[in-house]
């Protein structure tokens, strides 16, 4: 069974930082891509960060165009764990965040994962 854990969503000012961490279970960091993906209310999905798995590619890595040179996705497998620093937070950053895990190591081009944690909410302050 894949269970997908994020954390360390909140409340934050317009120009602060924080760090989601998602823990994996029933993929890997080494063989599946894992990436980031968010929703504001009204809006679509956005996949934001995706890192694809070390094993094969060394790690690819992928950003959306609005969080390239803010965000920075990063893994630590021996735990097995993916996070997303956000830095220069903005309002428009504000939304629910979900880790998501494919079957396959490639990051898809849409954020058309296979599996997806509960999400946590950011929310940015102006």
């Amino acid at each position: 069974e894949v269970q997908l854990v994020e954390s360390g969503g909140g409340l934050v000012r317009r120009g602060g930082s924080l760090r989601l961490s998602c823990a994996a279970s029933g993929v890997t960091v080494a063989d599946n891509a894992i990436g980031w993906v968010r929703q504001a209310p009204g809006k679509e999905r956005e996949g934001v960060a995706c890192i694809s798995g070390f094993e094969i590619t060394d790690g690819q890595i992928f950003y959306s165009d609005s969080v390239k040179g803010r965000f920075t996705i990063s893994t630590d497998s021996a735990k097995n764990m993916v996070y997303l620093q956000m830095n220069q937070l903005q309002p428009e950053d504000a939304a629910v965040y979900y880790c998501a895990a494919d079957a396959n190591w490639d990051c898809p081009r849409d954020p058309e994962y296979d599996y997806w944690g509960q999400g946590t909410q950011v929310t940015v302050s102006s």
